[in-house]
């Protein structure tokens, strides 16, 4: 890699770093990116310090923070990057292992599927874990008021070992009721019934409304992830739920 004293140019350090020079452009544009310096010809010059500075962004957008909040976490007075490098392991791996529980619920599947390997119904759940879960509602709730995120979050750190084990099973039991009722119809008592499981289970992270009920059902039908770990138990359960929680949140207003 050729450098200038020491400088990546836009060019040069969109190509270390695997990003546009555009995106470059946009960070310097709303302050999130300055250069080290600008040259007479107007060129823009990083340094060590940038390149630092953009590892971190691209770490916070890694796990999924809009640019204005990595902006504000990053202006902060007392922000340490040692911390920051630190915390950003800690969300990696509970990434990694996340990702490891998905494979290995597709792998489960695929032998079930095959005949090779008999499957239970609680085990095609394996992936909805409670961490997967709180991380769910979480990102739901942040759609509606912060404030749920942290009572979230404090909520669930409250929680011993054996409370967080009881809890994943007892998601893992309302979904399993929503899929057993969908030949019934997303009316149905059974349907109606798992859909209340449901609401009741999600008391342990924050107690939504009935908007957020609706909110969340249209969440894990239009986010890809939600859709896709949806649809590796079944097709039909997004949807299924959506029409399942609709009717829920209709009767409750008679």
């Amino acid at each position: 890699m050729v450098y200038i004293h020491g400088m990546f140019t836009v060019k040069q350090l969109s190509r270390l770093a695997g990003v546009t020079p555009r995106t470059l452009h946009h960070y310097d544009a709303i302050g999130l990116l300055k250069p080290s310096s600008v040259g007479e010809n107007g060129y823009r010059y990083y340094g060590e310090e940038s390149l630092l500075r953009l590892q971190q962004i691209l770490f916070y957008r890694e796990l999924d923070l809009p640019l204005e909040q990595i902006k504000q976490i990053m202006g902060r007075r007392d922000f340490d990057l040692l911390a920051a490098l630190d915390g950003h392991k800690a969300q990696l791996g509970k990434r990694i292992e996340r990702l490891q529980r998905l494979v290995q619920t597709v792998d489960n599947t695929l032998e079930h599927l095959k005949g090779e390997k008999g499957m239970s119904k609680r085990q095609l759940f394996e992936a909805f874990s409670d961490e997967q879960q709180a991380e769910y509602e979480k990102e739901a709730a942040q759609k509606y008021d912060p404030a749920i995120v942290k009572e979230s979050q404090r909520k669930w750190k409250s929680y011993s070992a054996a409370d967080k084990q009881r809890i994943g099973e007892e998601g893992n039991a309302a979904y399993e009721s929503i899929l057993a009722a969908i030949p019934k119809g997303a009316s149905s008592p059974e349907a109606q019934a798992g859909v209340e499981r449901w609401r009741q289970h999600m008391a342990y992270f924050w107690v939504p409304n009935d908007a957020q009920l609706l909110g969340l059902a249209d969440l894990y039908n239009e986010d890809a992830r939600f859709k896709a770990n949806f649809d590796k138990i079944d097709p039909r359960l997004a949807e299924f739920m959506r029409e399942a929680v609709k009717a829920y949140v209709s009767a409750r207003k008679k």
